[in-house]
């Protein structure tokens, strides 16, 4: 930061001042002094220019008002901000409130104690509630209207000062023999606070001092120390929290008299005298302080004794009391910001995130891109790139350096183990340094890396693109290459203060006064220089003759690093320093083009230089981002910094300098000739440019040619000559309206020459394809039709970046652009029109497989099929049928297209099925696939597994019924495979007999095939017996349980032997009943418990009655087992059939009688519908 005085305002009669408060959110300037002296001051600034804005604008008193009402010298004053008062007490113990009222101060409450003089008083952080502190001990508190909460005598102890902490749960009093006591917010007592700042301290001490700022602007960094008490021996203690164990301590070395935090809590400001160097009088000065302790600046006051310093709301001025003065002193603070590719780089805190906030700024398009990035140390800035420094983590000492584009996006990082306390950036190399060491990085660029290079990023260490030095190895050459941070931290006496570098030199500054100058990119110390300051900032100019220096105190040198003169002893001295001296500077920038040119701040005016000679100042206080082609830019931090979140354009300011303006008012007022003769004397490629087009303006083409030679130049001396081979003057004019950006003029001329060719080609090259159409199709004479299909495809186009699918369709059917229209139909989801196109589309067009591959990623098989088909792409088109499980019609290409893998394909794909236990997915693929007789088998294995299970009957049967089916779908496959091979040269009958004959040759599991329906016979004669014995059709259930006897091998015996048992009985057939009980006691598979419960039952029923059948006949018309000649049985009533009509099922060739199928829809067995 810098700082330099810029105003005095003298207080009236001479009256010595004794206290200063500025209200931060009011601007409203509070000073007390002897005789009672009270006045409230407003300085504010009033100026219509938009460039004079913050310090530089010229500012006036706005408000000057005395208030009456104290009679004694007025010691205290302090502001309540929330509710708008001044609170004020004199020697005499008198404390008065003010109000502001219609503009003007007013006397609101009055209160004496008359015992005893205030010396502190602070009001809480929501304005709510003022400790004041008297010295004789006593405390009171009260509330913002007047009452008193509760007070307390603190006995034999002088207070000094009084503060509240930012939550208002603690108060601190300051003693005045050095003590500091902690209380709570009621008055109750917690601890005495231990002062590590006064170790080794003899002699009495008092506390002048205590401000906790209270983190409403956010904290610079995490964990940031907060709490300063000052001691009036120039003992300084900064702690985090009232129970801080290691706080930063500093000895100010001055006599101080007061300290206050600024707005953010960034810069502690201690007031106070010191004693001259010649030990003879007392110097009033302020001293500057980060919150780690870190000294900033000190600013030295004229005048015998200062009693008060206070910060603006801003940060960006202090008010001092000085004697019967106010002197205003400006802040030019250390941003942490940069400038890069028409990009603002800034840095702010905010109360709510423990990051800074860093804004990529695009002053170009006004947009912007926001990084939140943890302990961030500082920006730099070069070219299209900056640097971000910040810290690892707390706990690792180790710092991060990344480096990112003019968006922010990180492009690459490094991890260091030095502080990064200078950084420095050039288009190759980062130099970083730290009080004892440099390190170089010599970056790369995403866009530069080969493939190869980008392998290599983990060798990159090696090949030396990394390296470090200590500030006192003076060897001539450089490092080795090796990256060794251990010799970083070998002290030095004599430390870096600033670096610079450029592409040829690197150049570093110590805090003797040395300055070394290492070359670049391979770094060996070249020479070395001696000053009698210590430099603060280092900058060279663009080809690195000279170094610009502004040293601690602001003042600014140059040294020539060419030049060579010979010294008192005759030796050739390389290098050698300017007569030249600028005070009070606090940033300088080079020209990037002329190395003669540079612009510097000084105070708050800019001053460009060509020579050393300035021109006249301009009022500003921008920082410069850039000089380049005769202008500077510059951009206002101090206003962005008010509101970061929302960066104004009026804030970025461009100056053009002398020549510049000089040059442009001489061709407007005097003319070409004069102009030129001017720019010969200051020549500039920016000067020619600006006398090129003005003379192309007046059609002067050959002082235009000159001019473009000059300023090097090559299309604008071909544009030139352009236009002397055209003979029109019109049609100059129109080329060079065209030149310069006047299009609308330029197409208007061209029309009127009836040019309505060249119009278009103008809006061709424009890009603007809407007007190219409208000049088409407006102007007589027919359109070219290649041209009005490139316009609607490159409106089509513009609709399409803009996804409005519906509006490029409209554009592109018009431009006939099939491929493009193909990606909108996609996009629109209108597979239908997707559809139509593939139809209209010749066979083998490079677009058909675009086409299928849209419809695949939908699923849409059968029209990707279409389109491969017609490209020729069977292949592509099986593939398709397989992607999306179609594997019938997979199976049907491969065979029609002669492919034989498709079998294996199928295979593998069902072995991964059945590997992961999915059969019914892999049933369903050999069914799609036509290879029923693989399903088949698979289903009848489900089904054999789920009767095993002892699940659902009417399940089981389901299964069996589907199976059973799958083998009818294999017959028909046959049977329509030798149809088709015997087409038209034999009868039906041989056809079936072919058909069978393969279907033997071809099978090795006839059981299958031949047995297909047994499974589903067995349960629908097992459901069908069951469900006629509880409907009470007892006879009919046992002549069908008579026919389970034929399915043992299906169903378990003891089943089928139960339900025949159970319905003869309820039949009274008891001899069939006997049997059955006999074959059950028969049966291995029972236990002897199960056995004896069977010969149980039996018992007891053949007791009651006789084992023989009641109807012989019946039963003897059923005959036993599976013998040749059986009669068929009804599938309805499970009744044999006799009759030489009855009803024959079409799909599983079962039968019925014709009156009992008559009252049924479908067959019972299969379900098929009864045609």
């Amino acid at each position: 930061m810098f700082i330099y005085l810029s105003k005095k305002i003298a207080i009236p009669n001479n009256s010595q001042l004794r206290c200063v408060s500025w209200n931060k959110d009011q601007g409203f300037i509070a000073c007390g002094g002897e005789d009672g002296l009270l006045k409230v001051l407003k300085l504010e600034t009033q100026t219509d220019d938009t460039r004079l804005k913050g310090l530089a604008a010229p500012s006036n008193l706005s408000m000057n008002q005395t208030l009456e009402g104290h009679s004694g010298a007025v010691q205290v004053v302090t502001w309540n901000e929330q509710y708008q008062k001044l609170t004020t007490s004199d020697q005499n113990g008198l404390i008065i409130v003010w109000m502001l009222y219609k503009g003007s101060w007013y006397e609101e409450m009055i209160n004496n104690r008359n015992k005893s003089v205030v010396r502190s008083m602070s009001w809480n952080a929501d304005g709510q509630k003022i400790c004041i502190v008297y010295e004789d001990g006593a405390v009171i508190v009260g509330s913002v209207d007047g009452n008193r909460i509760w007070g307390k005598e603190l006995k034999g102890l002088q207070l000094t000062q009084v503060a509240w902490s930012p939550d208002s749960k603690i108060l601190i009093f300051g003693m005045a023999n050095g003590e500091i006591h902690i209380y709570d917010s009621q008055g109750n007592f917690i601890v005495k606070l231990v002062l590590q700042c006064l170790a080794n301290v003899t002699g009495a001490v008092s506390i002048v001092g205590i401000h906790w700022y209270s983190g409403n602007e956010g904290y610079v960094e995490p964990d940031c120390p907060c709490l300063a008490i000052c001691l009036d021996n120039g003992r300084c203690q900064i702690m985090r929290h009232e129970h801080d164990e290691n706080p930063v301590l500093i000895d100010t070395g001055i006599n101080v008299v007061g300290i206050q935090w600024n707005y953010c809590g960034s810069v502690l400001a201690v007031a106070g005298s010191q004693l001259s160097a010649g030990q003879d009088k007392q110097i009033n000065v302020v001293q500057f302080y980060t919150p780690f302790g870190e000294h900033l600046r000190t600013l030295k006051v004229s005048g015998k004794q200062m009693y008060a310093a206070s910060w603006e709301g801003g940060g960006l001025r202090i008010a001092l009391a000085v004697d019967s003065f106010i002197y205003f002193a400006n802040i030019r603070p250390d941003y942490k910001w940069g400038y890069c590719s028409s990009t603002v780089v800034y840095a702010y805190t905010r109360p709510d995130r423990l990051e800074y906030c860093v804004v990529f700024w695009d002053t170009k398009n006004n947009e912007k891109y926001v990084k939140y990035v943890r302990s961030l140390i500082s920006i730099t800035t070069c070219g299209d790139f900056c640097i971000l420094a910040t810290k690892a983590d707390e706990s690792s000492l180790q710092y991060v350096l990344v480096l990112c584009n003019s968006i922010g996006t990180p492009l690459d990082s490094k991890y260091i183990d030095i502080d990064p306390l200078f950084i420095t950036m050039t288009k190759t190399h980062v130099i970083v340094a730290s009080k004892e060491a440099f390190y170089t990085w010599q970056y790369r660029v995403a866009k530069k890396l080969t493939a190869m290079e980008i392998n290599q990023v983990a060798r990159t260490r090696k090949e030396g693109r990394e390296r470090i030095y200590h500030v006192d190895d003076e060897s001539s050459v450089g490092g080795d290459g090796t990256l060794d941070f251990s010799k970083a931290f070998s002290t030095t006496k004599d430390a870096i203060c600033c670096i610079t570098a450029s592409d040829k030199m690197l150049i570093v500054g110590r805090e003797s006064g040395k300055i070394q100058k290492y070359s670049l990119p391979n770094v060996s110390l070249m020479q070395k220089y001696l000053f009698n300051y210590r430099s603060y900032q280092l900058s060279l100019n663009c080809n690195s003759s000279r170094l610009a220096i502004i040293d601690i105190a602001g003042v600014l040198t140059f040294f020539d690093l060419e030049s060579r003169t010979t010294d008192g002893t005759g030796q050739q001295v390389v290098g050698e320093q300017l007569k030249f001296e600028r005070k009070d500077v606090w940033d300088m920038k080079w020209a990037n083009d002329n190395p003669d040119l540079f612009a510097m701040m000084e105070k708050t005016r800019m001053y460009v230089f060509r020579n050393l000679d300035p021109e006249e100042p301009i009022q500003t206080s921008g920082y410069i981002c850039n000089f380049e082609n005769l202008e500077i830019k510059s951009v206002l931090l101090d206003e962005i910094l008010k509101e970061p979140s929302q960066p104004n354009k009026d804030y970025i300011i461009n100056f053009e300098i002398r020549s510049l303006r000089d040059s442009r008012s001489l061709i407007e007022t005097v003319g070409i000739e004069d102009a030129c003769m001017f720019i010969e004397e200051n020549p500039h490629p920016r000067l020619w440019r600006l006398l090129a087009e003005a003379a192309l303006q007046r059609l002067d083409l050959k002082t235009a040619e000159q001019a473009f030679v000059r300023c090097k130049d090559y299309q604008g001396i071909e544009f030139v000559k352009r236009l002397g081979n055209l003979q029109s003057e019109s049609m100059k004019q129109a080329e060079v309206a065209a030149y310069f950006g006047r299009f609308e003029e330029a197409e208007r001329m061209y029309l009127n020459m009836d040019r309505r060719d060249l119009a278009i080609d103008l809006r061709i090259k424009l890009g603007d394809w809407f007007r190219v159409l409208q000049l088409l199709k407006t102007g007589s004479g027919d359109a070219d039709d290649a041209l009005l299909e490139q316009a609607y495809n490159a409106i089509g186009d513009y609709f399409a970046d803009r996804q409005k699918w519906m509006n490029a369709v409209q554009y592109y059917v018009q431009g006939r652009n099939q491929e493009r229209l193909a990606e909108c139909y996609y996009m629109l989801e209108d597979y239908e029109g997707l559809e139509k196109l593939a139809n209209a589309l010749p066979e083998n067009n490079r677009l058909l497989p675009e086409i299928a591959h849209m419809f695949v990623t939908v699923g849409m098989c059968e029209q990707a099929v279409v389109a491969f088909l017609k490209c020729n792409q069977a292949k592509a088109a099986v593939e398709t049928c397989i992607h999306l499980n179609q594997w019938n019609k997979a199976v049907e290409l491969a065979k029609n297209h002669n492919m034989k893998e498709i079998g294996s394909l199928l295979a593998k794909y069902a072995s991964h099925l059945l590997e992961k236990n999915k059969i019914l997915e892999a049933i369903e693929l050999y069914r799609k696939a036509h290879h029923f007789l693989d399903a088949a088998k698979l289903m009848f294995k489900i089904a054999e597994e789920e009767a095993k299970k002892r699940t659902k009957p009417l399940r089981v049967k389901k299964l069996y019924v589907l199976a059973a089916l799958l083998v009818e779908d294999y017959h028909e496959q046959i049977k329509n495979t030798q149809r088709a091979k015997l087409k038209g040269r034999k009868s039906e009958a041989t056809t079936a007999l072919a058909g069978l004959l393969e279907e033997d040759a071809s099978l090795s599991d006839n059981r299958i095939i031949d047995n297909a329906w047994r499974g589903a016979e067995a349960y629908h004669f097992f459901l069908l017996a069951q469900r006629q014995l509880y409907e009470g059709y007892v006879d009919a259930a046992m002549k069908t349980a008579l026919h389970l006897r034929d399915y043992e091998d299906i169903i378990p015996s003891v089943e089928i032997y139960s339900l025949l048992a159970l319905s003869a009985c309820a039949n009274r057939a008891f001899g069939t009943c006997s049997k059955a009980f006999i074959k059950l006691e028969s049966l291995d598979m029972l236990t002897s418990e199960q056995r004896q419960q069977y010969e149980d039952l039996a018992l007891e029923i053949f007791i009651k009655h006789s084992p023989k059948d009641g109807k012989k006949s019946d039963l003897d018309s059923l005959p036993e087992g599976r013998g040749e000649g059986k009669l068929p049985t009804c599938v309805v009533t499970g009744r044999p059939i006799a009759d030489y009509q009855f009803w024959m099922c079409g799909v599983c060739k079962h039968c019925a009688h014709e009156q009992d199928i008559s009252n049924h829809n479908f067959c019972p067995l299969c379900h098929n519908p009864v045609g």
